[in-house]
């Protein structure tokens, strides 16, 4: 379905009003929304390319600046050597309750958005996959979609890099979709294994799949952009949050007769 991709708003966070980009169909109507967090470069063109890939399969998909404290509205870092130091620089100076009350206020606009449902799920890429993953611990999001997630396994998000997101797994209750890189050196197979270790632990409901693939090779830009891979995870994120923020996953209602016949 044709979509809009002109619409933003600047939410208001403890730490300031925040970018947020909104892509959504121009067909009238509901549906889900999603919380699409970005890289560390921000709201780039293949991240506003991501974001308008799923609003045209029917949902509301609201993209965060994640360092609005520090950048002005509108900054796009550079896929360059000073885009990444910046971006990474900020990563762990940014307070970890930062990206938590930044979380909470994007899923409180979808929720009441006139052109959403109120189901709502998370996706995420790199630094945007451990946000998706954390956000996931509010509990309206259903589902999450975490792309290669950093910094998990080492603790490494926010300042003073000793982040709680494995101690609090408890606290997610939709269901998980987790896709990696075995080829990606920011989450090599130790850091794999302690995470998918602490998810079993903790019971959690979700599915773990490893492809042949570098970091980023989910970025339509670049020497490790891999189009078949992409698709491949595309189509595994699409199922999940039909199946988990539409209407085939509610509960059944019972019909007739309480008493069941032979």
């Amino acid at each position: 379905m044709t979509i809009k991709d002109n619409e933003h708003v600047d939410l208001a966070t403890p730490s300031g009003p925040m970018r947020t980009y909104i892509f959504r169909p121009t067909a009238p109507g509901k549906y889900p929304g999603l919380l699409l967090y970005s890289e560390i470069f921000q709201v780039t063109g293949p991240i506003r390319r991501a974001a308008a890939m799923l609003a045209g399969h029917g949902f509301v998909v609201a993209v965060p600046e994640i360092y609005h404290e520090f950048e002005p509205a509108g900054t796009v870092l550079a896929y360059d050597q000073a885009g990444a130091d910046r971006g990474n620089t900020l990563k762990t100076t940014k307070e970890l309750a930062g990206y938590d009350d930044d979380a909470r206020a994007v899923l409180a606009f979808l929720k009441t958005h006139e052109a959403c449902t109120g189901r709502l799920g998370t996706v995420g890429i790199c630094i945007g996959g451990h946000l998706a993953f954390r956000a996931a611990m509010n509990p309206e999001v259903l589902a999450a979609t975490c792309f290669y997630a950093t910094d998990v396994h080492k603790r490494g998000l926010g300042k003073g890099m000793n982040d709680n997101s494995l101690d609090r797994i408890p606290e997610i209750k939709g269901e998980l979709l987790m896709l990696w890189g075995r080829q990606d050196p920011h989450v090599p197979l130790e850091g794999r294994q302690k995470f998918h270790a602490a998810l079993n632990a903790a019971g959690t409901n979700f599915t773990w799949h490893e492809f042949n693939g570098a970091h980023a090779f989910m970025r339509d830009e670049g020497a490790r952009y891999d189009p078949e891979l992409a698709l491949q995870c595309y189509a595994l994120t699409l199922a999940l949050f039909r199946r988990k923020l539409g209407e085939g996953d509610l509960r059944a209602t019972a019909t007739g007769s309480a008493k069941t016949k032979h």
